[in-house]
């Protein structure tokens, strides 16, 4: 195993059979934000330019796989964000579509949590490797928010248009093995199997020939970039005006406080 480098607080490493583990280092939780993202997208575009990667185990350190942003401090962005090529402000789904932009197959392997935007980024991986005891949701009703980062594109391709808005309607919580009954998760293995089991997966991916490889997932994820941004471009704007509502402060105060929330409509 080589260490390939260190991305903010993602840590990568590359073995032997061609298979990099890329190991998210925030625990427990393993919250996402704009850096998180950014670093993702840098350490998987460096990895598609090296030629001892062929394929990725995305992972996380802790108890949870992402559980999404952390809303304690009211969802709030950045005061002074990066700025884009163009001037515009960099937003977490600049670095979004960057992250889908990136070219080697991705296995997931997730255990705890992948909430939220976490859902998200367990939806950007072209597999997902779960234990039984993990936990998804689509949570953003229930906080009375919008959903993002690109599941627009990405849930429905996934698990079907019906069930994708059941589970966006409702935010309610799958574990693992509802989630693999309904496609969501490829393959469910025993907790203590988990990274094992998802770098075999990635070193089956690994062992196919890699341009053949490389041409499949253009073809079959080629343009998911480019929906992944249409999406995004409108769940921001969603996002944007219900950060401003009641609801969104009642669904905030009331996950912090663990009760029911009381929405108002306003």
């Amino acid at each position: 195993m080589t260490n390939f480098g260190t991305f903010g607080d993602l840590y990568v490493t590359i073995g032997d059979d061609f298979v990099a583990t890329a190991e998210i280092r925030r625990p427990p939780n393993n919250f996402f934000d704009l850096d998180l993202i950014e670093s993702m997208a840098s350490a998987l575009g460096a990895l598609d330019d090296d030629a001892r990667c062929r394929a990725v185990v995305l992972c996380s350190e802790g108890k949870h796989f992402c559980a999404g942003a952390n809303f304690a401090g009211g969802g709030s962005m950045p005061e002074a964000p990066p700025r884009n090529p163009d001037g515009s402000p960099r937003h977490l789904y600049d670095a979004a579509v960057d992250l889908f932009s990136t070219r080697t197959p991705v296995v997931a392997a997730i255990q705890g949590a992948a909430i939220g935007g976490g859902l998200g980024v367990a939806a950007f991986s072209d597999f997902r490797v779960a234990a039984p005891e993990a936990r998804f949701a689509a949570n953003f009703a229930r906080l009375g928010f919008h959903h993002g980062f690109g599941l627009t594109a990405t849930l429905p391709h996934l698990v079907g248009q019906q069930r994708a808005l059941e589970l966006l309607y409702t935010g309610r919580r799958i574990s693992g093995e509802d989630a693999f009954e309904i496609g969501l998760v490829d393959r469910l293995v025993p907790i203590d199997r988990l990274r094992d089991e998802a770098h075999e997966f990635a070193a089956e991916i690994a062992a196919s020939a890699p341009l053949a490889v490389a041409s499949i997932r253009q073809t079959m994820r080629g343009d998911l970039a480019a929906r992944v941004r249409a999406a995004t471009d409108r769940e921001k704007a969603e996002q944007d005006w219900l950060r401003a509502t009641d609801d969104w402060r009642e669904g905030v105060a009331a996950m912090a406080e663990r009760r029911t929330p009381d929405f108002k409509a306003r």
